[in-house]
């Protein structure tokens, strides 16, 4: 049996079914420095007396920049 490799330029992502799904967050708190960005997404409950952490993300400042602008440019187109 031939084994199929991935087309240059592709990556293969594999995820469960519950990362699939995601989690609504309604909150997100951003630390940085000359380093990393921190990105902490959480979900306040509806009492607005507790909330908890779901995802804690750390990623480079060159790769925050382009999510942030790619987000943006899309916004705007909409």
């Amino acid at each position: 049996m031939e084994e199929q490799r991935p087309v240059q330029g592709q990556v293969q992502i594999k995820a469960d079914e519950k990362e699939l799904q995601g989690e609504y967050s309604n909150l997100v708190m951003i630390h940085h420095n000359l380093e990393e960005f921190t990105l902490n997404f959480i979900y306040i409950f509806p009492n607005g007396q507790q909330g908890k952490l779901l995802k804690s993300m750390i990623v480079s400042p060159g790769h925050a920049k382009r999510i942030f602008s790619r987000a943006r440019r899309e916004h705007r187109a909409l």
